[in-house]
């Protein structure tokens, strides 16, 4: 078994050490055994979890989800289709997303053809539409605006 230091981890997966120790505090990667110098001693088996949680992101899970496909990953009972359940959900969660960018691109498309780019900024159609009580933007309702937490 090989061993790396937090730094060499974090290198390897193009992450910040402080992420590395945010995934052990957050359960998703076991706190690894300590040199006799009190360093970090990550082994094989870290380096996979890291990978898979790096290819989970890829795919849009959220880390809590990844929490969740890493414990059906060592859960003996898991079955495929608990994982199945898993990934179809994330599917109807990104054409959900896909939707509502579609709705913004096609209502920023329209301001920006009704603005003709001369002129001064009072009176711009894009500015008076963000400015516009109705909650409509661009003649389309794009629903509440969702707080999205980046998470390491």
């Amino acid at each position: 078994m090989r061993a790396f230091t937090v730094g060499q981890v974090a290198r390897r997966f193009g992450v910040g050490v402080e992420t590395v120790r945010f995934y052990e505090r957050q359960g998703l990667l076991e706190e690894p055994a300590r040199r006799a110098s009190g360093y970090r001693e990550y082994g094989d088996d870290a380096v996979a979890v890291l990978r898979f949680i790096r290819r989970a992101k890829q795919l849009g899970f959220t880390l809590k989800k990844i929490k969740g496909l890493l414990g059906l990953r060592l859960d003996a009972s898991a079955t495929r289709a608990d994982v199945r359940t898993q990934a179809s959900a994330k599917i109807v969660d990104i054409k959900a997303k896909i939707r509502d960018l579609r709705r913004m691109r096609d209502a920023l498309t329209r301001l920006t053809a009704a603005c003709h780019g001369d002129g001064p900024a009072s009176g711009c159609p894009i500015l008076e539409a963000l400015n516009d009580p109705d909650d409509r933007v661009g003649g389309e309702d794009l629903g509440p605006v969702r707080s999205r937490r980046t998470e390491p």
